[in-house]
């Protein structure tokens, strides 16, 4: 009967707190009796409720158990074999038997030291990529929680802008710069015209594990956002959007044209000061070298113009 009153004792007490690596990995039936013999030397009485005060105090709410605990995926089984080794033996050596607050102190004490030491050289991951994916890799062990916590990014990543010029060969690649699984799928969509993440607006060109889309000469009708969803088995990772500009080429032509023309005008046009400080154009015939800079201007105006 007393053994029943001191477990629910332990129960409620371990639920009037947050948790913590030692509430994860100690079972309840051990941690009664690791507290059963608990002495307040002051009064020399038997206090269970201090012993559950002093486990909080040293392991749920000390920070560096906490960090230590923050293992990469799948190593929260070793953080309970170092636990173990650490509270176990106590177990064993305090049950039903009765010891000082202080002898207490120093035996947990040294326990959590040691399983901070130990839980720190488990390996690391490095952790959530902004801003966006499901980052399964990158989940890190919670002792508060007693579970791994998840990346919470959105599915969807922000557009970014790419501009060519037409005719050009074009490339977009699907890169993240977390870890992806080995059985990834890779679909490429294209919502013409449109700047969009809204997913009704896309069609589906190709599939496959190709993480790369090429155009290899780019026209107008490619102008648009693209779309790149990576999934594993049948679960969405990632989705990256791209939007194309595509500049035409007769724009392009027309800019270098002014270009060469602005260039012809210096040699013969520039303006020249005159003798009272005023701007005047000497009255000289156009020089045969801006005569024909003029006429492969015109020439090649009239070539762009016609296709």
């Amino acid at each position: 009967m007393c053994t029943s009153v001191l477990w629910l004792m332990c129960l409620s007490l371990l639920l009037s707190t947050s948790l913590s690596c030692f509430q994860c990995f100690v079972d309840l039936p051990d941690s009664a009796r690791l507290c059963w013999g608990h002495i307040l030397t002051q009064h020399n009485v038997r206090n269970v409720d201090a012993c559950f005060r002093k486990l909080d105090r040293i392991f749920n709410n000390n920070e560096r158990v906490i960090e230590a605990g923050r293992v990469g995926k799948g190593y929260d089984k070793q953080l309970k074999e170092l636990l173990d080794f650490e509270i176990l033996p106590i177990v064993e050596e305090f049950d039903k038997k009765e010891n000082k607050d202080t002898v207490y102190e120093q035996r947990l004490q040294t326990a959590a030291d040691n399983f901070i030491a130990a839980a720190s050289k488990l390996p690391r991951v490095s952790g959530c990529f902004p801003p966006c994916g499901f980052q399964s890799a990158g989940a890190v062990y919670n002792c508060v929680t007693c579970q791994y916590d998840s990346c919470e990014f959105p599915l969807d990543c922000p557009v970014k802008g790419i501009q060519v010029m037409e005719n050009s060969r074009s490339q977009v690649r699907c890169d993240v710069p977390f870890r992806l699984p080995n059985d990834i799928e890779v679909i490429w969509r294209f919502a013409e015209e449109l700047k969009t993440q809204q997913v009704d607006q896309f069609k589906e060109v190709t599939a496959g594990r190709d993480k790369l889309y090429s155009i290899p000469s780019t026209s107008l009708h490619h102008q648009g956002t693209y779309q790149c969803e990576i999934y594993s088995g049948q679960r969405s990772i990632v989705r990256l959007y791209y939007y194309l500009t595509v500049t035409p080429q007769v724009v392009v032509g027309h800019t270098e044209l002014q270009e060469i023309f602005d260039m012809s005008l210096l040699p013969g046009g520039r303006l020249v000061p005159a003798s009272d400080g005023s701007l005047h154009s000497p009255l000289l015939l156009p020089s045969t070298l801006l005569l024909t800079a003029c006429l492969t201007s015109v020439l090649l105006l009239l070539f762009l113009s016609l296709g």
